[in-house]
């Protein structure tokens, strides 16, 4: 962000007031269940490869700026988004040939195990009005294999002939097949590891239980045929094809009939899963091949960046300000976009983001662009999005929409106090009960009126991020949550 040369001057306010903190430490509870026609489980291939945090596996360097208790004693190294999975991006992910019926393999014994229940929002309507007419439409989505194919100097999966390398898949919705190549490279979309995550979220999130045996029950459905024929063991790409035609069919069939649509119809939110796989699907086709634009930053200015990752916003905005689809969303210094998408997707409110450095806010347009194809090809709705160009101190848009705000988010992490103290001139404009998440508290010890301000308006509560929340350090951080008096 550009520097604040000109303090308000604001006289100190006569009252103390105490800052609480409350400290937790607990680790992340269960993902969330929907309240549709079948909660959601956890599955191998459900999770992003660059989102699946496992702290046993090594850790790319990052060059972001962002301090941490690891990070600062060894100073800013090559910032890249972390790619920490259970399944190492430097192999193809086959799939398990083993026969074992072991419960934890199996995911509707999972699902029964799985209490926690997310609370409805009644208003929320997830049904997209335009991805089930009689036409089929074009999403106009930029497919898999306009990043990974043969085209692009990736090479085939081993036993793959030429003329089976081209494949297509089926979304839940009456939209045109996303184009797949049969081939494998570090880094870029796995192609067999995205098909079966999408064949389980479906099975998962838009069938019944009985809708979705042939899909993915343990033993002959869809996605175990697939599983054993590209395993090493087998390697049997015409039965894999096979496979995947007969759930392209199958899902196709049941979009047609309207049962995808009417179970859609029973959902008021997406499993927090689906959501950071959608939200990854995008940003792996539009951010990750140009991800080195975000390394060019001026060190030590405002204009830093650092990414806030799907867990941690779920924690925030579904579990601690229990955000609603009536409400507004603000993310000040939005980066590439990905809370302003993931409010929108996961809340279903009016997400609003502003962001000054120009390579990320063209990498943002790319993502808005990709997520609103992405949604109607998933068949769901999102909240209205919009992103603003510039310094949110200045924007118009960002100046009007911040007296509405339930929840602001500020990744302040590395702002300058200059921008911190114009952020809480900024604040006097919030309604009362309005959140402000931030990873520096906006009330501290010194003695300033800025801060006597800050101090008088806001209530201050202080909590703990788990590791592998954010991408510029696997370590643990303080986050704080502060509501306008």
């Amino acid at each position: 962000m550009g520097i604040f040369n000109q303090k308000s001057k604001l006289k100190p306010a006569p009252q103390d007031i105490r800052i609480e903190k409350v400290v937790v430490q607990s680790k992340p509870r269960p993902s969330l269940t929907p309240n549709g026609p079948r909660a959601s489980s956890s599955s191998k291939y459900s999770a992003s490869p660059r989102l699946s945090p496992n702290p046993r596996l090594s850790r790319p360097k990052s060059a972001s700026p962002y301090p941490s208790s690891s990070d600062e004693k060894r100073g800013a190294l090559a910032r890249k988004r972390k790619a920490v999975t259970s399944t190492p991006r430097d192999s193809p992910a086959f799939g398990n040939d083993s026969d074992s019926s072991d419960e934890d393999s199996d995911p509707f014994r999972k699902r029964l195990r799985r209490s926690e229940e997310r609370s409805a929002d009644l208003n929320r309507k997830l049904r997209h009005k335009k991805a089930f007419g009689s036409e089929i439409r074009d999403s106009r989505i930029i497919h898999a294999a306009d990043v990974a194919s043969v085209a692009t100097g990736c090479p085939i999966i081993q036993g793959t002939k030429p003329e089976e390398v081209a494949i297509e898949l089926q979304y839940p919705s009456r939209c045109k097949r996303e184009k797949y190549e049969l081939v494998w490279q570090k880094d870029k979309i796995d192609a067999v590891k995205d098909i079966l995550s999408v064949v389980e979220h479906v099975a998962e999130t838009y069938l019944t239980d009985d809708e979705a045996k042939p899909f993915i029950d343990h033993n002959g459905s869809f996605k175990r045929q697939m599983e054993r024929a590209i395993s090493e063991k087998y390697r049997d790409v015409p039965v894999f094809r096979t496979a995947l035609q007969s759930y392209n069919d199958k899902l196709l069939e049941l979009v047609e009939n309207g049962t995808v649509e009417k179970n859609i119809q029973k959902l008021h939110h997406l499993p927090p899963s689906l959501v950071s796989f959608i939200l990854t699907q995008v940003y792996d086709r539009t951010v990750a091949p140009k991800v080195e634009m975000l390394t060019k930053y001026e060190a030590g200015s405002d204009n830093v960046y650092g990414e806030l990752l799907h867990p941690f916003i779920t924690k925030m905005l579904v579990e601690q300000t229990k955000m609603t689809s009536d409400q507004v969303f603000i993310d000040l210094g939005s980066g590439v976009g990905n809370v302003v998408l993931q409010a929108a997707l996961e809340i279903g409110c009016r997400s609003y983001g502003c962001e000054i450095m120009e390579n990320a806010c063209n990498l943002a347009e790319a993502q808005e662009k990709e997520f609103r194809a992405r949604c109607l090809l998933w068949g769901v709705a999102h909240g209205r999005v919009h992103l603003e160009r510039g310094d949110f101190r200045a924007s118009a848009k960002i100046m009007e929409k911040i007296k509405e705000a339930d929840v602001i988010l500020v990744n302040n992490k590395a702002f300058t106090s200059t921008l911190n103290d114009a952020l809480i001139n900024m604040f006097l404009d919030l309604k009362k009960g309005c959140k402000i998440i931030s990873l520096k508290s906006f009330v501290h010890e010194n003695k300033t009126a800025v801060n006597d301000v800050a101090n008088s308006i806001l209530d201050v509560e202080h909590y703990r991020y788990h590791e592998n929340w954010v991408s510029w350090a696997a370590a643990e951080g303080d986050y704080y949550i502060s509501t306008k008096k």
